[in-house]
Formats: structure tokens, sequence, C-alpha cells
């Protein structure tokens, strides 16, 4: 399988964009090499802006930007673009329905090495509660191009986040990116799984393990967190037997409290959440270490769908 840096497919995707669109301005908490806005500041230097480690004063000055026209991308890893900063976020950019980007880079527990304070597992669930914003997940680095066109031309705020280490390319390069839009990214009849990032990829692996049982899961790619139509969502979970859910994030507030809110009510079956179980990550030597602890893993995932099935 080929792997590619989500991250650095957006740098250059936000230069690309940048040279079409003069009114795209870049802005930076000092962690450029990290979230590839690096790229703009060398192609644009008079459009970029050096925020150093401000968040609040960068998303405030964003929210000033785009009142005169502007279209700033604010960069900073996911727990301080989101946490850090969430009032002036709401309170400079929401109230207002401002169009300013927010980048959180290095999410979920993609950041091994530095612990617990900058694995991010709470930014969807404070995201999706500011009124009016869009919050986002590209699952690879050909789907963040087309994610990026789709943010510049959305008229209102937007935060997505991007996974620090190198993903599975899953998507066809050049395929438009749609807000709301839900990606079927393999068929099934037993069980539905909606996924987001790099569980999307663990939830194919866990469909092929499925398959040598005799049981059919069909992957979903949640590249939208926020907005989600409830009778769309619901349209998914129609004929399953079992709804699941998969998210490098609390499964508070996130893709499965999403998913639930939808189909409450209508879908009569076994539920089953996979993230984060109200606990903060810690530091490791390699990614893989750190999902295996919290069993982000195919092998989890196929289990958790026998038993929600009932099978032996």
């Amino acid at each position: 399988m080929k792997y590619e840096c989500i991250r650095s497919a957006y740098g250059k995707k936000l230069v690309e964009a940048g040279a079409v669109n003069k009114n795209i301005v870049a802005l930076e908490a000092d962690l450029g090499k990290s979230t590839m806005s690096c790229m703009f500041e060398k192609a644009y230097p008079n459009r970029f802006f050096e925020m150093n480690i401000a968040e609040q004063n960068m998303a405030a000055f964003a929210g000033g930007l785009a009142l005169t026209g502007k279209i700033p991308f604010i960069h900073s890893f996911a727990i301080f673009a989101s946490g850090r900063c969430f009032e002036q976020i709401r309170q400079s950019i929401g109230t207002a329905k401002l169009s300013v980007k927010i980048c959180g880079s290095s999410c979920g527990l993609s950041d091994f090495g530095d612990g617990a304070t900058h694995q991010t597992i709470e930014d969807i669930a404070i995201m999706r509660t500011i009124p009016g914003m869009v919050v986002l997940e590209a699952v690879d680095a050909n789907q963040v191009e087309g994610l990026v066109d789709a943010v510049v031309a959305h008229d209102g705020p937007v935060y997505f986040r991007m996974n620090r280490s190198d993903s599975p390319v899953l998507t066809q390069p050049g395929e438009k990116f749609e807000i709301g839009k839900i990606y079927t990214m393999r068929e099934g009849s037993d069980a539905v799984i909606f996924a987001c990032g790099n569980m999307v990829s663990i939830a194919l692996e866990a469909a092929d393990l499925l398959e040598k049982q005799g049981v059919s899961l069909k992957v979903l790619n949640v590249s939208t967190l926020k907005p989600l139509d409830h009778e769309y969502i619901k349209s998914f979970a129609d004929g399953m037997k079992a709804v699941l859910t998969a998210e490098e994030h609390s499964v508070i507030g996130g893709l499965n409290s999403a998913v639930c809110q939808a189909i409450a009510g209508s879908f009569v079956g076994p539920v089953v959440a996979i993230g984060m179980n109200d606990c903060f990550g810690f530091s490791t030597l390699d990614y893989q270490t750190i999902l295996n602890y919290f069993e982000f893993t195919p092998e989890r995932i196929a289990n958790d769908v026998v038993k929600s099935l009932g099978a032996k």
C-alpha cells in the first residue's frame, strides 16, 4: 500500500490555491515546518504572517483580515488551534460567520512523541459546537487537495484536522471534494462503519478480515464531521444489523455522537463506538504502539462487528 504525507500535500495545494486566489493569506503559530505553511511563506512572503506562539492573537487577527476581504488560513497543532484560542474563534470568527479557515495539524494521537498535552482528542467536539462552523478531516493526501478547494470556496468558517503521520492513499487524485458528502469506500450488507481519518484504512483492513469469516462490512469515509444531514446518515444505516463508528478522537462529542444523534429513534440494533473512552493518550516511540494500546486495530474492529452481530 502506498503512503503519503497529508501535511505535505496540503502545503503544496495551499501554494497552488494562493497562485489562483490572491486573497488567500496564511498565518502561523511558530510551527510552519510541521504544519507545512512554510511552503506558503516561501512562495508568498508578503501574504504570510508569523504570529509566534500566540494562537489567540492569530485567531483575532485573522478575523480582522477576513473583514477586509482576505481568506485567512491559520495554522497550529490541532490541540492549540481548537483549544487555546476557542474564545477568539467563537467571538471574533464564529459569531460573525467570517471566512477564516483553521488548520488543526497533528490531530488525534499522531503526535505520538509529545504525549497527552499535544494529542488532540477533543477538537471535533469543540468545533462542532460553534454554530455555522464546518468541520472536516481528509482521509489521505489526494483528498486534502480537493478539501482545500472546497474550503476556499466555502463562505464561512471552517476547521479541518490533519494527521501528522504518513497515511495510506485510498482515493484517486483530482477527485472533487464535497462538503457534507459521505464517501463509500467499500460496499457491505451486514454492518456499516462510519469512520474518519486514519480509522478509515484500519476499517478497510477489518473488512478484509471479516470477509474471510463470511461477514460483509460497509466502510464509509466521513470526511465531513459537520454539517451532516440526519436523513443522509440514516440512509446508510437502513437495512444494517449493526452500526459502528471509528475515530481517533474521544467518543464524547465526535463522530459517534453525530451518528447517534442522527439515527436515534430510527435504528433498532447495536451501535458500537470505537474511539478514546474518556481518557488521554501518552508519549510513545512510534505511532503504531499507541494505536495498538488503544486497540485502534483491524482485529479489534472485526471482533466488535462479530460481537455486535451476535456471531460466535
